[in-house]
């Protein structure tokens, strides 16, 4: 059977009338949300080039037709799980801005990469570093795109630990972009270490290492 619907409307089968027929050749409906979720989960564990079409449409409980029509092609398919991947993984490295010091930030931003390669099913390692990693010249736009959202990322934390130093927060002899490269990096690190089999204990090690030789006034 044949799912032509462009983006459908998931409807609970508790809600779906019992005399309402069932005709050869209707659409399937499915949640386009947690179609995406599924896709998300596979281009995290596979990377956007090590992900094939089928798959993603396997795990979305989806024909290829549907995707193209619901999502766009895989690259924009990628697009939007970046966008989810940002939405509910790492909404913790904007409330990290928020923290009062810039020992705070830092260790909000550390205990949060920490979460999520010791805590629940999801995979280990960062779904950006894996893709950025694997993707060829081929994939050229996906390199793009992550490495424009890891700059915004960056730019947020060197300009909130500017504000730590213009604040008296930090040494004066601290330079607010190498130590937020430095922070960054160790969280990159902390994923690839996840990937490659650390411990949940090893990786805590890592931040409180990270924590222990902090910049103090």
């Amino acid at each position: 059977m044949v799912d032509s619907s462009p983006c459908p409307t998931y409807i609970p089968t508790g809600m779906k009338s019992a005399a309402e027929p069932v005709t050869r050749g209707r659409p399937r409906e499915f949640d386009p949300e947690e179609a995406l979720s599924a896709a998300l989960q596979v281009f995290w564990t596979r990377g956007y080039e090590g992900a094939s079409l089928a798959e993603l449409t396997d795990a979305m409980g989806i024909t290829k037709p549907s995707l193209y029509a619901c999502f766009g092609n895989k690259e924009a398919l990628f697009h939007k799980a970046l966008d989810l991947y940002e939405r509910d993984k790492l909404c913790y490295m904007r409330s990290a801005m928020e923290e009062p010091t810039a020992r705070a930030v830092a260790e909000r931003l550390l205990r949060g990469t920490l979460n999520i390669q010791t805590g629940g099913s999801d995979p280990r390692a960062c779904l950006g570093v894996i893709s950025l990693v694997a993707c060829t010249t081929q994939a050229e736009s996906i390199k793009n795109d992550v490495m424009a959202r890891r700059a915004s990322s960056d730019k947020a934390l060197v300009e909130r630990l500017e504000r730590a130093k213009a604040e008296g927060d930090l040494p004066a002899g601290v330079e607010p972009a190498a130590l937020a490269a430095y922070v960054m990096a160790v969280m990159q690190g902390m994923g690839v270490q996840a990937s490659g089999g650390a411990s949940p204990q090893q990786l805590e090690q890592l931040v409180e290492t990270t924590m222990a030789m902090w910049p103090t006034r």
